[in-house]
């Protein structure tokens, strides 16, 4: 965390003044993050507008609203928050925590805040930085301050990653793995209004570009054969939009090559993604090879897909072991029962069949040839196609499970006041 001068300001320093072009030039570009600031000023805003047009804000979802902290309240308590929240209070410092107590009471515990006030007050500082405040700065403010205070937040090379990674592989060939795992980038997109970055790991058979209806003529390859050039800069030239916050790094889905990688060959992708995004949907081929055991060892989330018959029981049994002896200190991955009462097929019931993996499935999946082959065919997600249907729901939750929102009314508890317990 970055220090605050307490030094008193001059009354001549204007937030209008030219950027300090030294400062902003040692900068790095902030990672594809949301930002949301609530401004009581007409300066603050305008320092806003101008961090907005900033190149390295490039990829970073800013939104500005002239408003208090009552009335981020009011907006989060039906919209999720975004990665910051920027806010400006004329609170006197006395007041202050009480004001920020409706916020803190429906803010997501990742969230991070830096509030913008009005009183330099080295007591106060203190105390919101005690109480979870990321950073408080003294108006007034110049752009080169606020973008250094997000700088330090998301961009300080000794902090943990920003992006969460989940990775989704079947338990078999053909269980639906890469379609769920699509389908979730896109709901976890959606439903938090957050940058996700969809991984297609599947070189030669990928089908990600086919289920986004896209057709990019670079991707995931480019990345994994050219380590050396691969920076978020590079990163950003390779991706394809699909929609408003969600990016494909595509597969190539060709034969005129080999694909062999060695085991660490997918690792500067992954710390790529990872700096480049809050959330990372990776799609694993169905394989036991070093690099995917990399990868699976390597995410935050992994989710085994699996159909309910013995040749899938027994795979993942295997792969839980092996994966809970890579992942000692993780949680064990989450467990998907897809394509459930497909007609003519003899199952393995669900309580059967997760007995002996002693783990519950976060989702069972009905078999829906419609509703699944519509989708697939016009290049659409479930959510999109019948966004009314059980199965979109389905999708929903798991985006809220593998995010690490059980539900969405459950993470928001605990919020600003969540984070004393990180101290």
């Amino acid at each position: 965390m970055s220090a605050i001068n307490y030094d008193i300001r001059k009354p001549e320093v204007e937030a209008e003044d030219a950027p300090r072009t030294g400062d902003l030039e040692n900068m790095r570009p902030l990672p594809r993050i949301s930002v949301h600031a609530f401004c009581e000023s007409e300066q603050l805003q305008q320092v806003m507008d101008r961090c907005a047009n900033d190149r390295r804000m490039s990829k970073v979802s800013l939104r500005i609203t002239s408003g208090s902290t009552a009335a981020a309240a009011n907006m989060f308590a039906s919209t999720p928050t975004p990665n910051l929240i920027i806010l400006e209070t004329r609170a006197n410092p006395g007041n202050l925590l009480a004001e920020l107590a409706p916020l803190a009471a429906v803010c997501d515990p990742s969230t991070k805040v830096v509030i913008v006030g009005h009183h330099n007050d080295i007591g106060l500082y203190r105390e919101l930085i005690r109480n979870g405040i990321s950073e408080y700065m003294v108006q007034p403010v110049a752009m080169t301050d606020v973008m250094a205070a997000m700088t330090a937040i998301f961009v300080d090379p000794d902090a943990e990653p920003l992006g969460r990674s989940v990775a989704f592989i079947g338990a078999k060939g053909g269980v639906g793995a890469s379609t769920i795992a699509h389908n979730c980038a896109f709901g976890i997109s959606n439903l938090f209004s957050t940058e996700t970055i969809l991984a297609d790991l599947d070189l030669p058979y990928g089908t990600a570009n086919i289920d986004f209806d896209q057709d990019p003529a670079q991707g995931i390859a480019e990345a994994v054969y050219a380590p050396e050039r691969l920076d978020e800069v590079f990163l950003d030239r390779l991706l394809t939009k699909c929609s408003q916050h969600l990016s494909l790094l595509a597969a190539p889905s060709m034969l005129d090559r080999a694909y062999d990688f060695d085991g660490q060959a997918f690792q500067p992708v992954l710390d790529v993604l990872q700096r480049s995004a809050p959330v990372s949907v990776l799609d694993v081929p169905h394989l036991w090879t070093e690099w995917t055991r990399s990868v699976l060892s390597a995410v935050d989330e992994v989710v085994i897909c699996a159909a309910p018959d013995l040749a899938n029981l027994r795979n993942a049994k295997n792969m839980l072991d092996a994966l809970r002896k890579l992942r000692p200190n993780d949680k064990t991955p989450h467990l998907i029962l897809n394509q459930v009462g497909m007609p003519k097929r003899p199952e393995i019931g669900p309580s059967e069949f997760c007995e002996p993996l002693e783990i519950d499935p976060i989702a069972i999946i009905p078999f829906d040839i419609n509703l699944f082959g519509n989708a697939a065919n016009s290049g659409r997600m479930i959510s999109e196609t019948d966004p009314k249907s059980p199965v979109a729901e389905t999708f929903s939750q798991i985006s809220h499970i593998v995010t690490g929102r059980i539900a969405l009314k459950k993470a928001k508890k605990g919020g600003l006041l969540g984070l004393l317990k990180r101290k």
